[in-house]
């Protein structure tokens, strides 16, 4: 309790092996936006909503630790994605470690990707149900395909009570009250994982696992799952809770000005809100040529 609140645990997480199945003979790194997305993120949490921390491999606490920013998680981090499961194809699954992540966790939890930052207090919006995700997803039968489109190991079935005609959920940000659901839905995701037969769509598979899954489980049990808003007003101009940087990250690859904008606007919003942490940014070294703009 935090004067007379209640703090809602969340978690970050980075499985590297993906990078490395996409850069084989690359040292690993993560972008200078994301670096500042992260940064934000876990801060703003801390300050509005609780405490979190990063659940990562050896190679990304690493990271953190050279960069300097592994003090931004109040509860530090967790490797406990060294241990991630060889079973699983690192680069049809990238986003495994999330629900290998959250498989860990004690429920009540937040799970929030590196990219989303929550801006206010969310505990109103959060407890009112058992699961909150940000928003519900439409099924487009090119993401979100039929059953017939799975090809499984022999053996594995789905399960004939799954709906498939209820709304995939976008998990950047979920909240889970019940170690029971979090249970059975980790399970099921990665055992379909460990299942799945020759493919190599990167999209369609991993996004089974972890957004449609979650409602086909979350129904299943009978649970309706609370959605934050629509999709349509998270990219609202006049939405100010959350931010999802997700869909610019290609523009702010391919485009160096919206890069360098997005960058020197999030350092001086970390240098407005949290001055303490100006000598960790100035020491990142992908960071210079922003300071050294923002210093003319």
């Amino acid at each position: 309790f935090k004067g007379g609140e209640i703090m809602i645990k969340a978690f970050h997480s980075n499985w590297t092996t993906p990078f490395f199945k996409m850069n084989p003979n690359k040292e690993y790194y993560i972008e200078d936006f994301e670096i500042l997305t992260t940064i934000i993120s876990a801060l703003k949490w801390r300050e509005k909503n609780g405490s979190i921390k990063m659940v990562t491999d050896e190679i990304g606490a690493n990271y953190y630790r050279r960069l300097g920013i592994d003090s931004i998680w109040d509860l530090g981090i967790d490797i406990s994605l060294e241990g991630i499961n060889n079973n699983i194809d690192s680069n049809l699954f990238w986003a495994a470690g999330k629900i290998y992540a959250l498989k860990n966790q004690e429920a009540p939890c937040v799970m929030i990707d590196t990219d989303f930052i929550v801006w206010n207090k969310v505990e109103d919006l959060l407890l009112k149900s058992e699961i909150s995700v940000i928003h519900k997803e439409e099924i487009n039968s090119c993401v979100y395909p039929s059953k017939e489109h799975f090809i499984m190991k022999k053996g594995y079935l789905f399960d004939k009570k799954w709906s498939w005609t209820v709304l995939p959920s976008n998990t950047a940000f979920v909240y889970i009250g019940d170690n029971k659901f979090k249970e059975y839905y980790t399970t099921e995701s990665i055992k379909f994982m460990e299942n799945l037969l020759d493919s190599d769509d990167r999209i369609v598979n991993m996004v089974f696992a972890e957004q449609r899954l979650i409602s086909m489980c979350a129904e299943r049990k009978n649970i309706k799952i609370n959605e934050i808003m629509a999709l349509e007003n998270l990219f609202s101009e006049n939405q100010k809770l959350f931010t999802h940087t997700w869909g610019y990250k290609k523009e702010m690859k391919s485009d160096f000005n919206k890069r360098r904008d997005f960058c020197i606007r999030c350092i001086n919003r970390i240098l407005s809100d949290y001055p303490q942490y100006k000598y960790m940014l100035m020491n990142i070294k992908s960071l210079e040529i922003y300071f050294n703009e923002i210093n003319k």
